[in-house]
């Protein structure tokens, strides 16, 4: 059974950092690409970053340079580093891996960005 549990939900204020993590079971994760999603409410989900299974990484342009995602071989883990939060950045925050084999996404994790 394939699963991707996504897990750093917080309540950050404004300027501070938060890190999500995704960890994978029930496939070979080295062959998928991994992928940060975001939905904010009343919006469409929307890509944030990807990494591809050659540690390329890939940005949405909001991102702005203040997000890293990286991602761990050998844990199975994918984390997306999130510094000078904004309240735009609050969204449920979805894991997703692909390949031409198969594509999963995790439940999402709630990050909100208030004073």
């Amino acid at each position: 059974q394939v699963r991707l549990v996504e897990s750093g939900e917080g309540l950050v204020q404004p300027g501070g950092s938060l890190r999500l993590s995704c960890a994978a079971s029930g496939i070979i994760f080295r062959l998928y690409v991994m992928e940060w999603y975001r939905q904010a409410p009343e919006k469409q989900r929307e890509l944030v970053a990807q990494i591809t299974t050659g540690g390329s990484t890939n940005y949405a342009d909001f991102v702005e340079g203040r997000f890293t995602i990286s991602r761990d071989n050998s844990k199975n883990t994918v984390d997306l580093q999130m510094n000078d939060l904004k309240p735009e950045d609050t969204a449920v925050y979805y894991c997703r891996g692909f390949t031409i084999r198969g594509d999963y996404w995790g439940q999402g994790t709630q990050v909100t960005v208030s004073s």
